[in-house]
């Protein structure tokens, strides 16, 4: 099968395309024909591995030291099962799917647990637009309901809205009934209040920590806001929590942690959860939320994609094309 590489870390140009050896599924697998993936912002990090913050040790241990453990990289994934190994119940050939793995994405064939995050397409979606939710989706499930542990009735302000992580971020955080201040970038603004934002900030035009408003939670999805700017449109006991970290946070954390009052909340998605990727299909199902999709690539083209995400202006997700079965 033709599968991107890349073999060790750095720039984009690290990426290659390649024809590796076709997986084949073990018991309780599904072998899945890819459709269409994506360049995240978790896909450049970890090539480059550049990022990582607090993480950084734990993750070259788990990512390979010297160079990449798995030199196929990509998450999220739609696609068609072609091959189910012993025991699968929950999927037959034919079903198709999406959902996230971490590593082995950008290939024309992977190979996934049945009970991981892979659950049936929702049938509105194209292929393309099923990739491009898993991701965002999933993490911005995980930082609201265990990190900012979000009410009917807060007010919750969302840095980076038009994000992977962001867009979705805004959607579930009215779903749950909350007060949305989305900030992002002057050109995001209109897509940004599209999909349900309360008040939406260019955070060019608008310092929102010099402002009147004050927030029971704030959700930086990119890691440019600071606590000690933030803290004063903080509630008494609000969250301040961060979807990318640095180790001065972490201390923050800790230290807020000993204390009442306001507090600095990190912490890390896992995106494995086949319960909550159901939970998030059934949101897509019923119209409650809708994935955002920036451009696509072939896969032919995926250093380019790499370089655009690179510049972190991208809006939603960069979709990746792989092709028919």
């Amino acid at each position: 099968m033709l599968a991107a590489t890349y073999r060790r870390y750095g720039p984009p140009d690290v990426i290659r395309i390649e024809e590796v050896a076709r997986p084949r599924p073990k018991a309780g697998e599904v072998l899945v024909h890819v459709r269409a993936s994506t360049v995240t912002s978790g896909d450049v990090r970890m090539r480059a591995f550049k990022g990582a913050g607090i993480f950084w040790l734990p993750m070259r241990l788990l990512f390979g030291v010297f160079r990449p453990r798995n030199p196929i990289p990509g998450m999220e994934f739609a696609g068609t099962v072609v091959e189910i190994g012993k025991g699968v119940t929950r999927f037959r050939v034919g079903d198709a799917v999406f959902g996230m793995k971490i590593g082995g994405a950008n290939a024309e064939f992977l190979t996934i647990r049945e009970n991981a995050a892979i659950a049936a397409k929702p049938e509105a979606l194209t292929f393309e637009a099923a990739a491009a939710t898993p991701f965002g989706a999933l993490s911005a499930l995980d930082f609201l309901r265990d990190f900012v542990r979000i009410k009917p009735g807060q007010r919750i302000l969302i840095h980076g809205a038009s994000g992977a992580v962001g867009v979705f971020a805004v959607q579930l955080a009215k779903h749950f009934g909350a007060h949305v201040t989305a900030v992002c970038s002057t050109t995001n603004c209109d897509l940004v209040a599209a999909l349900g934002a309360d008040r939406v900030i260019a955070y060019t035009d608008v310092d929102y920590t010099q402002g009147p408003d004050i927030f029971d939670a704030i959700l930086d999805t990119v890691g440019v806001t600071s606590f000690s700017r933030c803290k004063r449109v903080l509630a008494q006991t609000g969250r301040h929590v961060f979807v990318v970290q640095t180790l001065i946070q972490l201390l923050q954390a800790i230290w807020t942690s000993m204390r009442p009052g306001k507090r600095v909340v990190v912490g890390f998605s896992g995106g494995d959860s086949m319960d909550d990727l159901l939970l998030i299909k059934s949101l897509i199902d019923s119209g409650k939320i809708k994935p955002v999709t920036d451009r696509t690539y072939r896969l032919q083209e995926i250093a380019e994609a790499h370089r655009f995400v690179d510049t972190g202006r991208k809006r939603g997700a960069v979709v990746v094309s792989i092709g028919s079965p």
